[in-house]
């Protein structure tokens, strides 16, 4: 199947601006005859968080509104997104839409980031998500989750043969992102769909602006780059094959290898 991943510059607290960009990427989408369309992280509004909690009465309705693309241009949609956890706070939350609109994973994300005053801002995740869809199985992670690999076996463990991670990496993380994206790949013998934002983040004086790098990735099961971007924004395309993925742990059954019981 062919598969899109949309880079790009996010607007903080401008849903209109980033829904007429996520719009685009449709299109372009479209054009190029692919079947899925993956987004960065918090893709609607960005990271200004006094804006966000303004933004979260609202958040729902801005989030369906890629669900509907979804179902306009028949293309299923991934992404991350501002959301309201049961609790009433902020979570940064996943969501997969199928071409029919329909929502079949959400997640939130389960590590948040200290250095980005996450925590102080946002409610964690409870819960390692994992969802059949027509594309597959999918295993879902946000950004910084990257950095923890037991939640991606056990994604593995749990049947994914795609794992898909929205994100927000600046530099100069550039070589951390890149490894790790391979890493998990070959240790849990699946696709890594992994799609960064680019572009500059202003702060106030207090701070240095964050860039962020691009080079968002597809890597196969044997952990070949199949596709990376450059830093700047666009669309790029790519075809995956599942069927790699059974072959791949067929040849070397490293999970099945596993010996649990001693890993306590």
């Amino acid at each position: 199947m062919k598969i899109a991943l949309a880079q790009f510059e996010v607007q903080r607290g401008d849903p209109t601006a980033n829904l007429v960009t996520i719009r685009s990427f449709f299109e372009q989408a479209k054009a190029e005859g692919a079947e899925a369309l993956f987004l960065p992280e918090m893709c609607t509004t960005g990271f200004d968080w006094k804006q966000n909690l303004e933004l979260l009465s609202d958040a729902p309705a801005q989030r369906d509104k890629v669900g509907a693309l979804a179902r306009e241009y028949d293309i299923a949609v991934c992404g991350s997104f501002l959301d309201q956890a049961e609790s009433g706070r902020p979570a940064n939350s996943l969501y997969f839409f199928e071409r029919t609109g329909a929502i079949v994973a959400q997640y939130n994300k389960l590590h948040l980031f200290t250095l980005f005053d996450e925590h102080q801002h946002l409610e964690a995740g409870k819960k390692i998500v994992t969802a059949n869809t027509s594309f597959g199985t999918i295993g879902c992670s946000i950004c910084y989750d990257l950095r923890f690999p037991e939640l991606f076996r056990q994604c593995a463990l749990r049947g994914a043969e795609l794992q898909v991670l929205p994100a927000a990496f600046p530099h100069p993380r550039l070589a951390h992102w890149r490894t790790l994206i391979q890493a998990r790949a070959i240790e849990n013998q699946c696709y890594f769909i992994a799609t960064n934002q680019c572009g500059v983040e202003s702060h106030d004086t207090t701070k240095k602006d964050t860039q962020y790098f691009g080079h968002s990735m597809v890597v196969d099961p044997w952990g070949e780059i199949l596709l990376e971007a450059d830093e700047s924004e666009g669309l790029s395309v790519v075809q995956i094959n599942l069927q790699i993925v059974t072959e791949v742990r067929e040849r070397l059954p490293a999970l099945k290898d596993r010996r649990p019981e001693l890993y306590l």
